[in-house]
């Protein structure tokens, strides 16, 4: 036998197969969110003017003794302090550096800091500690110097979740803690911290993520574990994130794992709309368009459809929500989503061009009334099918302001949400359409009298004298109206009229005084009419006896709005 070390033992007549070299271990699956947590100030985003502020006290020794980080959950509090615990013991990797807004990341300290064994960084969770003995631990500890490190530093999450008598405990050392500590607190509810405590503290507000940070952030992420997703897909998952890189990143890892069992490994978005319970556009823009049109059976044979194929209820009824804030957003050029397909981006322009604020209003306000009442449902279905009808219905009902126009016109057009009929035959023949807003319903023939009556039920009683006993027309016609001047019209009556007009019928009118034979005001015509009356009756015999036995006598006429006399 060779003493060689390259010798290997053999078998008579076999080979042995080739044995192959041993995989390194990669440890156990880490959830992106651990994986990616940001180990320096530059990895943190959508923060920069607390790591410009906590920059500048670093460089200047302005350091606070209490720190308190408060935002919505996923923002990075925890993070944020862990960074600070390395930036103030930060020794950098010959030993020799100070407190650094740029932690080295190599020395023992933040090393230790990072794998969270530092003897001095003392991490505690408030919901499980949250009595007057946890917070006397602290105090009896702060006493103590720091073994290794430059801070003795306490990171206390939640830590709104401490008890009232905990609080006051810790007030004292809070507000005069030795040199050789500091106080970071984070926290989601700032609103039930004290404000004994607030006061004690140097506060930062971490802002949510914007979907952008979070669309880029993802995106990088994706590229560094080698995963193709489509754009689409990561805006879908930055939306849903709500401000939140760890919820975000939580649905990254579930859209991931999707796309491994369904989608070739590459991320679709109609898998990530699917994993998160999210109705399709398409879908949603049909139901939207039958609501529209006023097709209340198709609005519920579509409803049905998507509820067999396992979407939600509430879930329909937050897209409606969604689809109508994205039309309102479209009629003041406001709208951008990324996620959106060129077609769908059309449609919506389309229907923000042909609807106007008031029935937009009353449909959000109608979903969102029933968004509570299918999510509270027992039986989200019927309640959905109900809201669709209600909606239907209500919405294309007109406001009290457009009722009044409708009862003073005598117009009461049938036609749902939509545009008006005639302006969809207009379309259909290529002719272009208007915007919603500059279509004007024609001036309705009116007669003074019907002009007083308006005036009158506007509230424009002033007008209402005025046009009843002195306006003298020449001219009426739909939408021009030419008075005589004279005693008793200012010179502003024809711009308040023409304006009280078309608030009252919703059309222009052309008020203006001219020249010819006018016909007399509603008040001559009135007065005329008394005069004869009263000869009619002087001339009746009883009323002959009485005027003969009393000399003095008048006749009086009694009228609801005034008293006039006739001698």
């Amino acid at each position: 036998m060779s003493d060689s070390a390259d010798d290997e033992p053999t078998m008579l007549g076999m080979d042995l197969p080739e044995t192959p070299p041993p995989a390194a271990s990669s440890g156990p699956y880490r959830v992106l969110a651990r994986k990616y947590r940001p180990q320096t100030f530059a990895e943190l985003i959508g923060q920069d003017a607390m790591v410009r502020t906590l920059g500048n006290a670093i460089a200047r020794d302005r350091l606070a003794h209490a720190f308190l980080m408060t935002g919505v959950r996923g923002v990075g509090k925890t993070s944020t302090a862990r960074l600070i615990a390395k930036a103030l013991n930060c020794i950098g990797p010959d030993g020799q550096g100070g407190p650094t807004i740029d932690p080295c990341g190599v020395c023992e300290p933040c090393r230790a800091i990072t794998e969270g064994r530092h003897i001095d960084v003392i991490e505690m969770d408030a919901a499980s500690n949250t009595g007057v003995d946890d917070v006397r631990e602290i105090i009896e500890a702060v006493r103590y110097a720091a073994v290794s490190a430059r801070y003795k530093i306490y990171i206390i999450d939640e830590v709104h979740m401490l008890s009232r008598n905990a609080f006051n405990a810790l007030l004292k050392t809070l507000e005069e803690p030795p040199p050789h500590v500091k106080f970071l607190f984070a926290t989601t509810e700032v609103g039930k911290v004290p404000v004994t405590v607030l006061s004690r503290c140097q506060r930062f507000d971490l802002r949510r993520i914007t979907p952008d940070m979070l669309f880029a952030h993802f995106s990088s992420i994706l590229q560094k574990e080698g995963v193709e997703a489509e754009a689409p897909a990561i805006w879908l998952i930055a939306n849903a994130a709500e401000g939140s890189v760890r919820d975000g990143l939580s649905i990254l890892d579930q859209a991931i794992a999707h796309a491994d069992l369904d989608g070739g490994g590459k991320i679709g978005a109609d898998q990530v709309r699917t994993m998160l319970g999210l109705s399709d556009r398409s879908s949603i823009a049909s139901l939207m368009a039958t609501i529209l049109e006023g097709d209340s059976g198709s609005a519920i044979d579509l409803a049905r459809g998507q509820y067999a194929l396992g979407i939600e209820p509430v879930a329909m009824v937050r897209g409606l929500m969604d689809l109508t804030h994205a039309i309102t957003l479209a009629k003041v050029s406001r709208h951008d989503d990324p996620a959106l397909a060129e077609s769908d981006r059309e449609r919506i322009t389309d229907w923000a061009r042909k609807l106007g604020f008031a029935p937009l209003n009353r449909l959000w306000q109608l979903l969102l009334k029933g968004h509570d009442e299918v999510l509270r449902a027992t039986n989200p279905l019927e309640h959905l099918e109900m809201l669709l009808l209600r909606v239907i219905y209500a919405a294309s009902m007109p406001d009290p302001g457009e009722l009044a126009k409708l009862l003073a016109t005598g117009h009461f057009p049938s036609a749902p949400l939509s545009a008006p009929a005639a302006a969809a035959q207009d379309a259909a023949a290529g002719a272009p359409e208007p915007p919603a807003a500059e279509i004007e319903a024609p001036a309705p023939a009116l007669t003074v009298a019907q002009i007083h009556q308006l005036l009158e039920s506007t509230g424009n009683h002033r007008l209402a004298v005025v046009v009843h006993d002195h306006l003298r027309i020449i001219t009426l016609e739909p939408g021009l109206l030419i008075f005589a001047p004279g005693a008793g019209i200012d010179a502003n009556f024809g711009r308040d009229l023409g304006e009280a007009l078309l608030g009252a019928t919703g059309s222009r009118w052309l008020v203006r005084s001219g020249e010819g034979e006018a016909r007399p005001s509603l008040g001559q015509v009135r007065a005329a009419s008394l005069a004869d009356n009263g000869q009619r009756i002087r001339e009746l015999p009883v009323v002959k006896a009485a005027l003969a036995a009393f000399p003095e006598a008048r006749l009086v006429e009694d009228d609801a709005n005034r008293h006039r006399t006739n001698p």
